[in-house]
């Protein structure tokens, strides 16, 4: 049984009313049984099922135990010329690195962020020039008794400010990190569909067939830089940036070792 299955047992379920009877082997898995191999993996593979259920947001406090895995395990394995460079600062930096490899880790095609143009208000405020016209009466004596009344129109430009639709989300105030092949990891090949006739699709050269952007190493960089200003690009290519990509991967490592670990156990419930 697949770990995927195992998400739908942590979500409410409203009944089915149809002629179809449900299963009712005698040895299919009930929910007990899943929620049983579920303890039972966790005890032999904390990390990656606690990874896992932090990916597909089944509770916060997973997600806090496994930047805190990440943590310690960054501070076993952390290069001795990062540490120089940190100093005093190391611990605040391997924080920040947990955290930048879970996120890039839990990334997928149907996450989002909160668009930072407009703060996830979806309007934003622009400032439009309008220009306003106004008459003024000018009195001037004339010979007679009467005074004579002349008006003159001004013209001025006011600035305000108004809100607009942000251009960056389109007023939904997020944004999603799909990628431009929607989602599907696959684009169609000109060149080869040319040849054959037929539809031939390729990976994404964008996403490499993942579907969404993973996180910029760049990101990580400015977020260190803060803590270590003198850190260089150099420096972070060379000592700091297969440090960070280890910890990220260390995450998918766990999860295929629980994935292998509940496959293993739910077999031999069956």
């Amino acid at each position: 049984m697949k770990l995927e299955n195992a998400l739908k047992n942590f979500h409410p379920k409203s009944p089915t009313f149809g002629n179809v009877a449900g299963c009712t082997s005698p040895d299919r898995l009930t929910g007990t049984d899943i929620m049983a191999a579920v303890g039972m993996a966790e005890s032999q593979a904390k990390f990656g099922m606690t990874a896992y259920f932090a990916k597909n947001d089944i509770s916060e406090k997973d997600k806090f135990s496994t930047v805190e895995a990440l943590v310690q395990y960054a501070k076993k394995i952390t290069p001795k010329l990062v540490a120089k460079a940190a100093g005093k600062k190391l611990g605040y930096c391997l924080i920040v690195l947990a955290r930048m490899a879970f996120e890039d880790y839990a990334r997928s095609a149907g996450s989002v962020c909160q668009c930072s143009a407009c703060s996830g208000e979806g309007m934003v405020n622009k400032k439009v020039t309008t220009t306003k016209y106004s008459s003024r009466a000018a009195i001037f004596p004339s010979f007679s008794m009467s005074q004579l009344k002349r008006y003159t129109n001004t013209e001025r430009n006011v600035v305000e400010t108004e809100k607009v639709i942000c251009e960056s989300c389109n007023g939904k105030g997020q944004l999603t990190h799909r990628c431009r092949c929607k989602g599907r990891g696959k684009v169609l090949d000109e060149a080869q569909t040319k040849l054959q006739d037929v539809p031939i699709y390729k990976d994404c050269p964008r996403c490499a067939g993942k579907g969404f952007n993973r996180v910029p190493s760049s990101v990580a960089y400015n977020a260190i830089r803060h803590l270590v200003p003198d850190l260089t690009q150099s420096s972070w290519s060379r000592n700091w940036k297969p440090f960070y990509e280890k910890l990220s991967r260390k995450c998918y490592t766990e999860e295929y070792e629980a994935e292998r670990i509940f496959n293993k156990i739910t077999q031999e419930q069956m």
